[in-house]
């Protein structure tokens, strides 16, 4: 019997340094030699405080615009640059590499004469862009993510990430509620369109620019703010909360117990003429002309007015959802799964299903309907996904054979109810998500706060707490 391979020994100590040093290019640590490296701590939250993110559409000067795309250049080289380091450190030397060497090699990157255009870019943002290095090799390590990949020009989205030393944050006395930000490197204010007032006396903890490929500039800011808890909702004349169920799905995109049903935009599907004869035309184009580009800024566009109506029709659903109730009970989702590419038969009608669900966007209705109930004091209740709300009599409780898709409506053998297939699955939604709730309240002490998420594979551990 062949032994197996015995595995890579992990180069450390003085060795490791060695090699730091003179096979990679990696100075030794000299600033505070003496003290033990610390790791960096994130941002603690205040108690009942939320990090909310305000994002804005600004219009840079043509300086500024210049300068932006240095930083956006210098920070994908940057990451890729710190990437190869890595992954040739590991593969080549068998050595560990983190965040700390990265900078510290960064810092004989920008001493290069070569590269001297790296020292026309804030060294924070270069910085951070190490960090994301460094957040996507843990989320890798951690199993939740694939292994990083190489940044490009074409594919990947222009950001840079701006901390607290890399930007200046003044209020705008002239008009409450806004601010004048300058960006490091740079000597003017950003011309920010203020589609909201900013809460007063905010400073955030960080600013992130982006650029979308609809050429579009937007600043993000992540500011810690306490909301203000809605008031609680009972159904009438009882102190019972008032719930409701919610059943997602294609016909209609999302249904509520009630009967309620909010239509399924499919705007991929209204664009997707005008989307074709684009492509269409860009196909014809020469590469690197002019009306390439022209015709690949009007995709862009395209795809932008398509992710900004669906964006802002969900955000309006989602809070009047949470404004008027007190508990939301929703399914368990394995979205990923339901997005597996088919193959062999029945392989483009798969797609096609898929791009419909992607169009849905079941993941970011969800998402904000988490973060919502957060923010306001509501109760978001996940059943398990595994529960028969579809085929399950909402009147009689009794448990039918499995439906096809095409079955929108359904009878009942017990009891001979009729039901929609949407309302009824939203129904049992709710029963099952109230029941769940009750265990849970049940099991705390009436003066503790409920938790905003009950999930149904957490049940047991929340039960214990």
């Amino acid at each position: 019997m062949e032994e197996s391979a015995e595995k890579p020994k992990v180069v450390k100590g003085a060795q490791a340094k060695r090699i730091k040093r003179e096979e990679l290019g990696i100075e030794d640590r000299r600033k505070h030699e003496g003290r033990k490296a610390n790791p960096l701590k994130s941002h603690a939250k205040e108690a009942g405080a939320h990090h909310r993110v305000y994002r804005f559409r600004f219009y840079p000067t043509e300086t500024q615009a210049e300068q932006l795309a240095k930083t956006f250049g210098a920070c994908r080289w940057v990451y890729n640059e710190g990437l190869s380091l890595r992954s040739g450190a590991w593969e080549q030397h068998r050595v560990s590499v983190g965040f700390a060497e990265t900078c510290r090699a960064l810092t004989g990157w920008k001493q290069a004469e070569e590269r001297a255009w790296l020292k026309e870019v804030s060294s924070t943002v270069l910085q951070q862009a190490l960090r994301h290095l460094d957040q996507a090799f843990t989320r890798f390590f951690k199993g939740l993510a694939k292994y990083p990949k190489r940044r490009k020009k074409q594919r990947s989205r222009d950001a840079a990430t701006y901390v607290r030393t890399g930007f200046r944050w003044v209020e705008d006395p002239e008009r409450p509620g806004t601010v004048l930000i300058t960006l490091a490197k740079q000597s003017e204010p950003l011309d920010v369109r203020w589609s909201r007032t900013l809460p007063a006396g905010a400073v955030p903890i960080r600013l992130s620019v982006t650029r979308d490929r609809a050429g579009r500039y937007f600043v993000s800011a992540l500011i810690e703010e306490r909301m203000a808890v809605l008031p609680a909702v009972f159904l009438p004349g009882s102190q019972e909360p008032k719930a409701v169920g919610l059943d997602l799905g294609l016909a209609s995109l999302v249904t509520l117990d009630d009967g309620t049903k909010l239509d399924h935009p499919r705007l991929l599907k209204r664009y997707a003429e005008k989307l074709a004869r684009l492509q269409r035309e860009l196909h014809k184009k020469v590469r690197g002309s002019r009306n390439r580009e022209k015709v690949r800024q009007k995709i862009a566009r395209l795809y932008a007015l398509i992710s900004d109506v669906r964006r802002d029709m969900l955000d309006q659903f989602t809070t009047r959802l949470v404004r008027e109730n007190q508990v939301l009970v929703v399914e368990d989702l394995s979205i990923a799964n339901l997005l597996r590419s088919a193959r062999g038969k029945g392989k483009r009608r798969k797609a096609r299903l898929n791009q419909t669900i992607s169009d849905a966007a079941w993941g970011e209705l969800l998402q904000r309907l988490r973060y919502k109930c957060k923010w306001y004091g509501r109760t978001l209740v996940i059943v398990d996904r595994f529960f028969p709300s579809t085929r399950r009599c909402s009147a009689c409780h009794a448990k039918g054979a499995k439906l096809d898709l095409s079955v929108r409506e359904w009878t009942c053998t017990e009891c001979h109810a009729v039901h929609d297939r949407d309302v009824n699955a939203a129904v049992n939604l709710r029963n099952e998500g109230m029941r769940l709730y009750w265990l849970v309240a049940a099991a705390q002490p009436s003066e503790k706060k409920k938790p905003t998420v009950i999930k149904a594979a957490d049940l047991k551990e929340l039960l214990a707490t």
